[in-house]
């Protein structure tokens, strides 16, 4: 019986070598092949929530992700991250997929800004999941207050009945829901002149929340940036013209950067409809201190059976 021949250690190690730099390169094109398309996309997700898509080249390439959701709507709740304190921190940081997983949401989006927080390298931040971390501003889940407000920093509140309004500083009494941002950058219809310039007129990613003037309706808008050639992110001024023309009443700026996530519910698990750029690893969320959820009822029989799956609607409107 003849043996088999003997393949050389050199050649082994080479392959091994190779194989050891493919691997995380194959990784990361994937990411970069997994991110939202730049086709127009206008989708019936829930229940009361629908989702658009839009993809611009001028002034820049950005996308833009604009969930509207009718807060009068049968089955709709809003659910904002529990505070777990322990000892001088409030909570703990976990991803806004991990959100919708723990407390069984249909749609998520980050929350407010925190700390402590850096971001030196894939490897090299804070906090990772599960890390203790604070609120900046005032956070309230299920009518408990975990975190106070804070001068100048407006806050995004809940009613018990669902109605939503946004406030420069604190919440009104027996506030359901509520989570901080920090500039109201649109106020009765009109644009407002922030506090500090330096960082809005800069590219970011971009998380904000918006309402009608009734507080029967909330827009959420992602932008995603960071990325070259595929989305570079706004400034601020920007952000406010895009939200300017779904016609709000208020808007809050929420943390943004590598923060910037909006997930929904899907029948394989919770998916990223936008393109999250964590630690600068496109479609990698961040861990951060809360977020913002809803619960809804499925829009299609599809749903029921299947999950969310891609049982919505497409069109070529535009936002």
């Amino acid at each position: 019986m003849n043996k088999p021949p003997k393949i050389p250690l050199k050649r082994v190690l080479i392959a091994a070598a190779i194989a050891v730099v493919a691997l995380p390169a194959l990784s990361y094109s994937g990411r970069y092949l997994s991110r939202p398309p730049h086709t127009p996309l206008q989708k019936q997700l829930f229940q009361g929530i629908t989702y658009k898509r839009e993809f611009r080249s001028a002034p820049r390439p950005f996308m833009i992700h604009v969930v509207t959701i009718d807060l009068t709507a049968p089955g709709i709740g809003v659910l904002v991250t529990p505070g777990k304190p322990n000892g001088k921190y409030e909570t703990v940081a976990i991803t806004t997929s991990e959100f919708i997983s723990q407390f069984k949401l249909q749609l998520a989006i980050n929350g407010s800004y925190f700390y402590p927080f850096h971001s030196n390298g894939a490897f090299d931040f804070y906090p990772h999941r599960g890390d203790p971390v604070n609120v900046i501003g005032q956070a309230i889940s299920n009518g408990i207050t975990y975190s106070p407000s804070q001068p100048g920093v407006g806050v995004l509140c809940f009613s018990a009945n669902n109605r939503a309004q946004i406030r420069k500083e604190s919440c009104e009494k027996g506030t359901a829901q509520a989570l901080a941002g920090m500039d109201i950058f649109v106020g009765g219809g009109k644009p407002v002149l922030p506090r500090n310039t330096n960082s809005h007129n800069e590219l970011y990613p971009r998380t904000a929340v918006a309402t009608d003037e009734r507080g029967e309706k909330i827009w959420l808008v992602v932008i995603d940036g960071r990325q070259p050639d595929y989305s570079e992110g706004v400034t601020l001024s920007e952000l406010t013209d895009i939200v300017m023309e779904l016609g709000a009443h208020t808007a809050l700026n929420l943390d943004g950067g590598g923060s910037t996530a909006l997930v929904a519910a899907g029948f394989w698990g919770p998916h990223s409809l936008n393109a999250p750029i964590h630690t600068r690893i496109p479609m990698r969320q961040r861990p951060v201190a809360n977020h913002l959820g809803f619960y809804a009822r499925p829009a299609f029989i599809g749903q029921v059976l299947f999950g969310q799956g891609d049982f919505g609607f497409q069109t070529q409107s535009k936002i």
